[in-house]
């Protein structure tokens, strides 16, 4: 399913739930209208019958579906009623109930499935107050689950034993705060002390089958978000133009996983196991931000294509990027950061590489941590300009500065260190074979070095003429620096295309 349904589908479920009681009077039909108004701003078309007893409005045969022209098809959230109840205080109550289904529906290349999720929870109410300009949900539930209840491809039925989801979440609390001015503007947390997932596939043609497993434990998520009014077309470009906004972190104190898939005489199994993560997204219409990380991963690795089982450690693995959404002339800022610190690998495996110890095993690091300035020069939305840039006739950005903030790599007793700082000229793409020219200074490190083709040598994997190219190199690009077996080189490119090394010409 699209993000924009999944996104919004669990919006029109849970709807957006939390918050404190307020001293205005709120009625079941301002709760009601917003909710419409949300979803139809959100691009689903909302329906159902409406009916009034004393403090209880009651909206029955309810259908809300959100079409998704990208993959051509629709997600639909139908429910039999839903209650909303005035507790006589200022505040409503809304009922959904305990189950209900979801319904997807797509058609693609030819192909078509759909298929029924069913929605269920323990059938506490969710409660609101405030006014119709700024009203607070909260919602909690001991226990919710989604399971996969029906799916078809082509017109016929998918037997149930061939597709499997099941995915459960735990003393579930969520809270959030709603306010209109202009746009809605929404502060939401969500915590649960568990999530799990089951899901599974069977193909009786080729007897092969895949599972996926996994829980997450102590769920922690905090976020806002701006939804812009009156928008005619959901679709990405409109959205963000109009304003759409959203900045969430999502953590989590431990987790674990399985995969596992048999095709005739293959097998493969991988379990992991980490102490915690969090994932962070932000997006609005200039920039896109994703910043995962996660602490001390375990993985063991298995199969019939593997000639060992490998158990494989990192003390923290980490990706950050930031990227401009907007076509622009001007510079604009991007990120791009990769960690993996304290990489281990089994000493079978070492052994296959040095089987006389004579390498130190100690744990394997690389972080690089870049920012810099670019160009967006087409419309990351538009598919006739993406494909236009897929093609080579339009050209889709322009490298303006690059920044290395931190660059370390540290294996086999050797590390490299180092930063730097370019700027680009995109008017020439001569001096280096069609790269804009660098202009700029890095300052590197390397520590251990000698001392790793000495022993690399030893074992065999390193000729002496090859190690005398290396020390040639290392010797033209640096100079010796503090401590034992250190060396240290400033490499400097000028905007005329000249590059110096600690100082002396090398181009």
């Amino acid at each position: 399913m699209s993000v924009n349904f999944a996104r919004s589908g669990v919006a029109a479920v849970i709807f957006v739930v939390s918050a404190q009681s307020a001293l205005a009077d709120l009625s079941a039909q301002d709760v009601w209208a917003d909710w419409k108004a949300y979803l139809t701003s959100t691009g689903y078309t909302v329906s159902g019958t409406e009916a009034v007893s004393g403090s209880t409005l009651t909206v029955s045969d309810v259908s809300m579906v959100m079409p998704i022209p990208d993959e051509d098809g629709s997600g639909t959230v139908s429910l039999p009623e839903i209650q909303f109840v005035e507790n006589g205080d200022g505040t409503v109550n809304v009922l959904l109930p305990a189950e209900f289904p979801m319904g997807f529906d797509f058609t693609a290349e030819g192909e078509s499935f759909s298929g029924k999720l069913i929605y269920a929870h323990d059938g506490t109410p969710m409660k609101v107050s405030g006014d119709a300009e700024s009203m607070s949900y909260d919602y909690s539930s001991s226990n919710v689950t989604m399971t996969l209840d029906s799916l078809t491809a082509d017109g016929e039925a998918v037997p149930a034993d061939v597709a499997k989801i099941q995915i459960v979440m735990n003393d579930v609390a969520t809270k959030t705060d709603m306010k209109i001015a202009g746009a809605r503007n929404y502060d939401q947390t969500l915590t649960a002390s568990s999530l799990s997932y089951d899901m599974g596939f069977n193909d009786p043609e080729s007897n092969g089958t895949g599972s996926f497993k996994g829980a997450l434990q102590g769920l922690n998520f905090t976020g806002t978000s701006t939804v812009p009014a009156d928008l005619e077309s959901p679709d990405m470009t409109a959205l963000l133009a109009a304003g759409f906004a959203f900045d969430g972190i999502f953590t989590f104190d431990s987790g674990n996983g399985s995969v596992s898939g048999v095709d005739g005489s293959e097998n493969f199994a991988m379990e992991s196991n980490s102490q915690g993560g969090s994932i962070a997204v932000a997006m609005d219409k200039q920039h896109l931000i994703y910043d995962v990380s996660q602490t001390g991963t375990n993985v063991n690795i298995s199969g019939s294509e593997i000639p060992f089982p490998l158990a494989l450690s990192m003390a923290e693995t980490g990706f950050k990027l930031m990227m401009p959404l907007a076509k622009s002339d001007e510079e604009q800022d991007f990120a791009l950061g990769i960690t993996l610190r304290d990489f281990a690998v089994p000493d079978m495996l070492w052994g296959m590489v040095d089987p006389t110890g004579q390498l130190p095993h100690d744990p394997a690091t690389v972080v690089l941590d870049l920012a810099g300035k670019g160009k967006v020069l087409f419309d990351l939305f538009d598919p006739e300009a993406m494909e236009s840039v897929e093609s080579g006739e339009e050209q889709p950005g322009e490298l303006n500065a690059l920044t290395v903030k931190q660059l370390q790599v540290t294996a086999a007793g050797a590390e490299l260190t180092g930063t730097g700082d370019f700027t680009f000229n995109n008017e020439d793409l001569v001096s280096f074979d069609g790269m804009p020219a660098p202009s700029g200074e890095a300052d590197l490190k390397l520590t251990g070095a000698n001392t790793l083709i000495d022993k690399l040598i030893g074992m065999g994997l390193m000729s002496d003429s090859d190690a005398m190219g290396a020390r040639m190199m290392m010797g033209m690009l640096a100079v010796p620096g503090e401590g034992e077996d250190t060396l240290t080189s400033k490499i400097a490119i000028s905007e005329d295309g000249q590059i110096h090394a600690n100082g002396q010409r090398i181009k």
